[in-house]
């Protein structure tokens, strides 16, 4: 197996930069999806959800297939229906995988030690109930809570993206730009390790999380501070950043960045009458926004 930057840039120079995230949100479900749970409760209403929210999940995946080169499902919508939606969750990530789509889970982790190794384990491992391709990590805890998942990218061919510059309004306060924030050491950490990991294509392993709603100044500060690194870039459509503004994130080559889009593609606008057929709706939606890139 090709490691995961390789991988990664291949499929993106075949599909475009568009990655789709699957953040089944139980209230935009379409009404016929929300019809099996909603006048439930307890253990039946979530099983009932989680069947509803992995049939959502395997359309958007349907609809995406051959369009994209990334999903991402966020985990958090599966986890909160409990048992159920773990295995929804689980089904999910297999299904994108047997039809060829790179899985970033988006779950956030952030630990040390062996709950840092389990949760690798549990997430990223080829022999673990999930095994995505990537994930998602928080590194507030120090650069050795993301060791575990490093090893993984040596040993197994997985990727990471760190949360590095986020778009939530009270990111700067932490994170900052450059001297006196912790996200300048953050970068630090991802282009020592991208140096000794990088593949033919130039890029490491070690992804950064960057907010499309920060500015062009700040995006071409992350850009040229990373040079090694691809940028998952959340924050188009739903969060009103435009595809235009994420133009910053991406290398000369092309390359470097994934755009994420949710909701402005995967649900149909309340204003609007629901599709005849869902999955060519989203596929629609899919093509027409390629085309902004």
């Amino acid at each position: 197996m090709s490691s995961f930057p390789e991988r990664l840039a291949q499929s993106v120079t075949e599909h475009g930069p568009l990655m789709v995230g699957i953040d089944p949100h139980l209230d935009r479900l379409p009404e016929r999806f929300k019809q099996a749970f909603e006048a439930r409760r307890g253990a039946t209403r979530r099983a009932a959800a989680a069947e509803a929210v992995l049939e959502w999940s395997l359309q958007v995946i349907e609809a995406v297939t051959g369009e994209v080169a990334v999903v991402k499902p966020q985990a958090a919508f599966f986890e909160q229906l409990g048992s159920p939606g773990w295995a929804a969750l689980e089904a999910t990530c297999q299904a994108a995988r047997e039809a060829g789509l790179l899985v970033v889970l988006d779950a956030k982790r952030g630990d040390i030690g062996s709950t840092a190794a389990a949760y690798a384990k549990a997430l990223v491992d080829n022999d673990g109930p999930i095994a995505a391709d990537a994930l998602t990590l928080s590194p507030y805890l120090g650069p050795e809570s993301l060791t575990p998942f490093v090893e993984y990218c040596r040993t197994q061919d997985k990727g990471a993206f760190i949360l590095l510059r986020t778009s939530n309004p009270g990111s700067e306060a932490l994170q900052g730009q450059g001297s006196g924030g912790a996200a300048a050491d953050i970068a630090q950490w991802l282009e020592s390790w991208n140096q000794e990991l990088k593949g033919p294509s130039g890029y490491g392993p070690i992804g950064a999380v960057v907010g499309a709603t920060l500015s062009k100044e700040e995006l071409l500060h992350w850009r040229k501070a990373c040079p090694h690194t691809w940028l998952l870039v959340p924050g188009v459509g739903a969060q009103g950043a435009t595809p235009g503004d994420t133009r910053p994130c991406f290398q000369e080559d092309g390359l470097g960045a994934l755009i994420n889009v949710s909701r402005a593609v995967t649900f149909t606008s309340p204003d609007e009458p629901p599709p005849k057929d869902p999955v060519q709706a989203i596929r629609a939606r899919v093509q027409a926004l390629k085309t902004q890139f």
